[in-house]
């Protein structure tokens, strides 16, 4: 039994990661609001996180930042001032939306709709403004450039439209994992068996 459910796990997961960054990768634009694209790979990482715990949270986080390094990495302005590539990053990002999302669970709280989509808008938030403060610092501080970027602008056309996009997304994608999920019925056991300490390394978070 636990071979099956282990290998109906890694089907799926595999078939929702192949969907989903494929779609995003080959029609960026499909969802977009003021020039920003709903981030799929992001909003998946965070519900799978929160809704079955951090384990799996973690593993597809990092597939999934492997995926994101090696076809959509960010530039950067080196020190020497050349654009290098910044792989890596994709990686990072993902295990900070696995914590993220993890982290809105404790065995006091039932998970539900509403803790999930309160977890992709607070990921989301925290995402979009921690890249800003990163993406000044290293250009005024680090690099000598100058961030023409004023606070105004970050907040109205890049943190807030990314973050209701990404809201947008998170919503039909909720159900559908819980349906049509790694899990039967939606629930992943190993956080309903007792003794399952899991979740609780994050209740500090």
């Amino acid at each position: 039994m636990r071979r099956s459910r282990l290998i109906r796990k890694i089907i799926v997961y595999a078939v929702y990661i192949l969907l989903l960054t494929t779609f995003q990768v080959s029609f960026p634009g499909i969802i977009s609001l003021s020039g920003l694209r709903s981030d799929l790979m992001f909003v998946f990482t965070v519900l799978v996180s929160y809704m079955f715990g951090f384990k799996d949270g973690m593993i597809v986080g990092l597939i999934i930042g492997v995926i994101r390094d090696y076809f959509t990495a960010p530039s950067v302005i080196g020190l020497d001032g050349n654009i290098a590539s910044s792989a890596g990053i994709g990686i990072l990002v993902m295990i900070l939306a696995a914590v993220t999302g993890s982290s809105f669970f404790t065995k006091r709280i039932e998970r539900n709709f509403i803790l999930a989509f309160l977890a992709v808008i607070t990921a989301s938030l925290i995402y979009k403004a921690a890249g800003h403060l990163i993406i000044y610092l290293w250009s005024s501080v680090i690099s000598g450039y100058e961030y023409s970027v004023v606070l105004k602008d970050v907040i109205l056309r890049s943190v807030m439209p990314q973050t209701v996009l990404n809201l947008m997304f998170a919503v039909p994608l909720y159900p559908i994992l819980k349906f049509a999920g790694p899990y039967k019925k939606g629930v992943n056991p190993a956080i309903l068996s007792a003794g399952s300490g899991e979740d609780s390394l994050w209740l500090t978070i």
